[in-house]
């Protein structure tokens, strides 16, 4: 490589180094569990289509495609230069700080990238190593923690309304740009290193640990599935409600029901392929987003609030979870999002790359 090529990756290489081991734990955390994932599904002979990368690669690529448009809109509508090409150039691709900070996020998407593929082979095999035999406990939880009622009946008279059963099934729909968006935001955007870093070990343990292990071994169909998989019409009633709204105005989540039911029959193993509903990946999520962003902004935090709460509900109202499977996914989440702030806190303590690594702040976030 030319010399005047290479002294700006030489200038960036300390701080680029930095970064790679202030991510370490999420990386190697990251190898560790892929390594195992693999392991399991070769030991039941199953295999891991790579194809699967490519696709979740063109969507997170188009996610953060979506948040640096109008971005670089804004930066050009503010600074208004005579040539906006060479003003782009020099914003994103010119030596410095902000291109570092970018390169130095390359290695956790590529992290991204490839979990949920792994997830969704996992998820695929779940009859594979465990039988689905707890729908009738979760049901009786509901009904426990519910007076003995089922909580979607409870939900009725509030929400038993088409167009507001609708709106439930888009916002539902929505969590699918927030696990690509919203992870390409805590990726690139100028939010405190720590908090990053724990967001990120935590969706990686959460997707794991939640939607791999626990999924496996709490395997059960949910309320939507009940039937057609298990002959129980228990939700007969709730399904027939959603189908007759759906007549009035489209639910978009029973399409993706009837899918996922085509892709189980199939033993397909593709994207976003498989079924589970104990615990719930959308609830898990959206309360980690919530616990993420309010360590960078409260305004925001209350938003993400309000949308988790909104998920939960839907995912009950919908037909896809048990009320339960909120709760569990709730509680693990707050328990992982502990333990990885305490090990983000040993990692540094242990390696000290506290003071070396280069934080980008801004206004609302609070020193480390």
């Amino acid at each position: 490589m030319d010399a005047a090529l290479s002294q700006p990756f030489r200038q960036a290489e300390p701080a680029l180094l930095a970064r790679l081991r202030a991510d370490a734990p999420v990386l190697l955390t990251t190898l560790a569990l892929f390594a195992l994932c693999a392991a399991a599904l070769s030991f039941k002979g199953k295999t891991y289509n790579p194809e699967m990368i490519g696709l979740n690669a063109q969507l997170y690529l188009a996610a953060i495609a979506a948040l640096l448009v109008p971005h670089a809109a804004w930066q050009m509508a503010r600074e208004r230069p005579d040539s906006p090409l060479r003003f782009l150039q020099q914003r994103y691709l010119a030596p410095g700080p902000y291109r570092t900070h970018l390169l130095g996020g390359l290695p956790i998407l590529a992290v991204l990238i490839s979990l949920l593929p792994f997830f969704s082979a996992m998820k695929s095999t779940i009859p594979v190593f465990h039988d689905y035999n707890w729908d009738a406990t979760f049901i009786a939880a509901d009904r426990a923690l519910f007076l003995g009622h089922d909580p979607w009946r409870l939900l009725q008279p509030v929400l038993g309304f088409p167009l507001i059963t609708a709106a439930l099934a888009f916002c539902y729909h929505l969590w699918l740009l927030l696990n690509y968006m919203g992870c390409a935001y805590m990726l690139f955007a100028r939010i405190d290193a720590a908090v990053r870093r724990r967001f990120f070990l935590c969706f990686t343990l959460s997707w794991s640990l939640i939607g791999g292990v626990m999924a496996t071994l709490l395997a059960s169909y949910g309320p939507c599935f009940l039937e057609p998989l298990a002959g129980n019409a228990h939700f007969a009633d709730q399904m027939a409600y959603l189908r007759a709204a759906d007549a009035q105005i489209p639910v978009m989540t029973l399409p993706v029901q009837d899918m996922l039911l085509a892709k189980f029959h199939e033993q397909a193993n593709g994207l976003g392929s498989g079924i589970s509903a104990m615990p719930s990946m959308h609830i898990a999520i959206a309360f980690l987003f919530y616990l993420a962003i309010r360590a960078v902004s409260k305004r925001l935090g209350r938003f993400f609030f309000g949308f988790f709460a909104v998920i939960w509900v839907a995912s009950v109202h919908l037909a896809y979870h048990y009320a339960v499977d909120g709760l569990v996914s709730v509680v693990v989440v707050g328990l992982l999002w502990w333990l990885s702030g305490r090990f983000i806190a040993w990692w540094d303590a242990s390696v000290a790359v506290g003071r070396v690594h280069p934080t980008l702040r801004t206004n609302t976030v609070p020193a480390e």
